[in-house]
């Protein structure tokens, strides 16, 4: 049985007890109900968020996976381990221990699309690339003319709905199966693998989106 997990923005008017929380993670198990079994908030370094979004732009992330929404509990949390071309991410349980690691090489450094892996103690390495290579064939064409595609609608007096995007569905296979995916539709992770803890793919949940590009609105970028 497949299980999704989905990141899904609070809104600006939602706030808890001690501030605002960023995104809420809803978990399904296929059988038509879900329910919310994680909160979203960045785990600000000493400088605050200046800081943070400075080294954002290196590649590096930290968030708390609360269990609740008054932060009494964590469930997970993500640390980086180093960030740049290759950025890995530590995801850790509530007291300290490694549930996994979360590896991202930039495109054109190991392939010319963004290469996404998922390690855990145990298993084999699951990796995933961003987008498959055909849609990005026919996407590296198009982008050529996006600057028109964004500017027309301005010049007519909005631009009446999203910018278009490059492709971003991810599939991870490890071992000839594919224990889990990536759809930009809805934000969403399906876990096809029954052993796979659902705190590690529900920090690749609110990971994954972090790393939206500029024409994307990445949840962990805002400036207050």
């Amino acid at each position: 049985m497949t299980s999704t997990l989905k990141l899904q923005a609070l809104g600006r008017l939602r706030t808890a007890p001690g501030g605002q929380l960023d995104c809420q993670i809803d978990f399904s198990d296929g059988a038509g109900t879900s329910r919310t079994v994680a909160y979203v908030e960045r785990q600000l370094p000493p400088g605050g968020i200046s800081a943070y979004l400075a080294a954002r732009k290196s590649g590096a992330r930290s968030f708390v996976l609360w269990a609740d929404e008054s932060r009494q509990a964590r469930a997970a949390g993500l640390v980086t381990v180093s960030a740049g071309r290759r950025a890995q991410f530590e995801v850790l349980g509530p007291q300290g221990e490694s549930l996994g690691r979360i590896t991202r090489d930039k495109a054109f450094s190991r392939g010319v699309r963004t290469r996404w892996t998922v390690s855990r103690p145990g298993a084999p390495d699951a990796v995933g690339y961003k987008g498959r290579l055909f849609w990005w064939c026919v996407w590296w064409p198009f982008s050529l003319l996006l600057p028109f595609v964004i500017i027309a609608p301005l010049l007519s007096g909005g631009l009446g709905g999203d910018f278009p995007r490059g492709p971003r569905r991810i599939k991870w296979r490890a071992g000839g199966r594919i224990p889990l995916e990536f759809k930009s539709s809805g934000n969403t992770v399906h876990m096809n693998a029954p052993d796979l803890d659902w705190r590690l793919g529900a920090a690749l949940a609110a990971l994954i989106p972090s790393f939206d590009g500029w024409i994307g609105t990445p949840w962990d970028r805002r400036k207050d």
